[in-house]
């Protein structure tokens, strides 16, 4: 933490990306509420909004704290507000939403365009979403959704190879873990989840390409 920061800062910050998180399931619902649950996709269920509010909050005090400047927590702000939205999707309807994907996607690699880094950033894109695009394409979107292979590149395009294949590794783990233990193993779930929090845990590493 950065002891130049006054706390309060990171009061209004934690408020801020609190109250983004929460509008964000809020849109998200909007947006896809209408749309059926995908037959063969995960059982509905009821998103944690709490819990992401909570979380959002906690990311946004911890990257002021960290010194981060405003248009770094800009940035920070719209990957939040595009996970809680992908989580929403995927735990209530059982897909993720591209609006909320390729919007973000989008603007990460002009930013990273602009810093010069946009070669890195497709290299990482290509290394880390190739496992996942070839088991959705094994499973014809069964196993493993388009839609998580988006959000995995939207990771990638953040973070460095390295942290992302450590934080996507560590979902799967996770991910396959939680389906054992509550013996759904031969049943879909709802990947996004764990993708988002491997995005958001990477994010809070000391250094990433585009912040903090």
């Amino acid at each position: 933490m950065d002891p130049a920061v006054p706390a309060w800062v990171g009061l209004v910050s934690a408020a801020l990306f609190g109250c983004s998180a929460y509008l964000a399931t809020r849109l998200a619902a909007v947006v896809y509420g209408n749309d059926a649950p995908l037959e063969d996709g995960p059982v509905p269920g009821r998103p944690p909004v709490i819990a992401l509010v909570a979380i959002g909050a906690a990311i946004g005090a911890i990257a002021a704290l960290r010194g981060a400047d405003v248009p770094s927590l800009a940035i920070v702000d719209l990957i939040v507000f595009a996970l809680c939205a992908v989580i929403w999707t995927d735990v209530t309807r059982g897909f993720i939403g591209d609006w909320f994907v390729l919007p973000p996607l989008g603007i990460v690699l002009v930013l990273g365009a602009l810093k010069g880094d946009v070669v890195p950033m497709a290299v990482a894109i290509a290394i880390v979403t190739v496992p996942f695009a070839v088991a959705a394409f094994a499973s014809k979107g069964m196993g493993m959704g388009w839609g998580d292979v988006k959000l995995v590149a939207l990771g990638a395009a953040l973070l460095d190879v390295q942290t992302s294949i450590l934080m996507y590794a560590v979902a799967c783990v996770v991910a396959c873990g939680v389906a054992f233990a509550r013996r759904k193993r031969a049943e879909p779930i709802a990947f996004a989840p764990y993708l988002a929090g491997a995005i958001a845990l990477g994010m809070l590493f000391p250094r990433t390409p585009l912040f903090v």
